[in-house]
């Protein structure tokens, strides 16, 4: 049977991501190719391998069976293409890199563009994620998150600031209106601007000073879902709707500026920065390779 591996490629796209367009996204061709990928692979096999609803794309029995086997064999064949990146004189190819906004905010801008002018031959592509993922199922080659979330059997390597903290802040406009919180359990009285999990979960706020650690769960007048609205509610607590309690970097402008004034700083507690993942296998992809080498070269592990 002749089949065409760029067919079974689209397929395992699309069965990572669950569906067509979100498959696109992350091979960086369109719906339209993948669908008709799909369907002559169906054709040439001679049985469904996907079922399909306006709003939702999952394998069929067999579709799952074959995407168990290939998942592995086709890893094996990027590997074996990618061999040949060695005898170029410069890396070249894709790399996938699944991060929390965070990251995508405060820790890449700083690396990406030097990266890329290193080597101009490599294609990056970031996915913004706040849940956490297999890299692999995703169909990334690496991510970010901070060690909490870190799977046991991959390689971590630092990189980013090796120490943040959570900051606590409200405009002027609100204290004048409202007071100062001397305490972390006077926030239970304030208007408190929070953030939401993919899950649904809304994290409490937490503060520390001399071992002493104090969790409160505030309410307020806005909950974002953490993630691409954070900077609404950024803008929300400049415009003095409420207090609240973010990265200090991604606040650090704003705290700069006077536009926000930092509150209850004693407790503001610090923690570990994030770290770049990836399965710990033999034959890394060059793409990959290049990038961690670069991380390391650069310091990016940096106080």
């Amino acid at each position: 049977m002749d089949t065409d591996l760029r067919d079974l490629f689209a397929f395992l796209a699309v069965v990572r991501a669950g569906g067509f367009r979100e498959g696109a996204r992350s091979s960086g061709t369109s719906a339209s190719r993948l669908s008709e990928s799909v369907r002559r692979l169906e054709a040439q096999l001679g049985v469904r391998l996907l079922h399909r609803t306006t709003r939702h794309v999952a394998p069929t029995e067999a579709g799952e069976r074959l995407a168990e086997r290939l998942s592995p064999a086709l890893g094996e064949v990027r590997s074996a293409l990618d061999v040949v990146n060695h005898y170029r004189d410069r890396p070249a190819g894709t790399l996938r890199l699944n991060v929390p906004a965070v990251a995508a905010r405060l820790v890449l801008p700083a690396i990406v563009t030097p990266f890329l002018k290193a080597y101009p031959d490599i294609r990056l592509e970031v996915i913004v994620e706040d849940s956490f993922v297999d890299v692999l199922a995703a169909g990334c080659d690496a991510g970010i998150r901070y060690d909490e979330r870190l799977e046991k059997d991959m390689i971590a390597v630092p990189i980013g600031p090796r120490v943040q903290r959570m900051a606590t802040a409200a405009a002027p406009e609100y204290l004048e209106a409202h007071g100062r919180p001397r305490h972390p359990r006077d926030l239970l009285q304030h208007a408190c601007l929070r953030g939401q999990f993919a899950s649904g979960a809304i994290p409490t706020w937490e503060f520390e000073r001399k071992g002493e650690i104090v969790r409160v769960d505030p309410s307020g007048p806005l909950l974002v879902r953490l993630g691409a609205a954070v900077d609404l509610k950024v803008a929300a607590a400049v415009d003095g709707l409420g207090i609240i309690h973010l990265f200090e970097a991604w606040l650090q402008p704003h705290l700069d500026s006077g536009a926000l004034v930092p509150l209850l700083k004693p407790w503001w507690q610090a923690f570990s920065g994030p770290y770049l993942y990836y399965p710990g296998r033999k034959h890394l992809p060059t793409p990959l390779r290049a990038f961690v080498d670069f991380v390391r070269a650069a310091g990016n592990g940096h106080p």
